[in-house]
């Protein structure tokens, strides 16, 4: 059974630090590509950063550049999103998604992120 649990939600401040984490069990987890998507309220899912298989490329959306960072260690099948500088518009719930071919798909559990003072 795969599962991908995450962990490190929660309440910040703007301008803080928020460090996501999302763990992968039941699937060889190099043979995934790993994204982190986030939906607001009221809005689509939004994807905000994804990485490669092997972790040597990653994108970002533009709203999010220079401020999130995507990384993952694929001796611990984990996925990190380190949040910098956080803004009340980050607020969201954080998913992160496993990739495989074709249908192979798997998402994480979503947690919150709120920013506000």
């Amino acid at each position: 059974q795969v599962q991908l649990v995450e962990s490190g939600g929660g309440l910040v401040q703007p301008g803080g630090s928020l460090r996501r984490s999302c763990e992968a069990s039941g699937l060889t987890f190099v043979g995934y590509a790993m994204n982190w998507h986030r939906q607001a309220p009221g809005k689509g899912r939004e994807l905000v950063a994804a990485i490669t298989r092997a972790g040597d490329s990653s994108i970002y959306a533009d709203s999010v550049k220079g401020r999130l960072t995507i990384s993952r260690d694929n001796a611990e099948n984990m996925v990190y999103l380190q949040m910098n500088n956080l803004k009340p518009e980050d607020t969201a719930v954080y998913f992160c998604q496993a990739v495989g071919g074709g249908q192979d798909t798997y998402w994480g559990q979503g947690t919150q992120v709120t920013v506000s003072s």
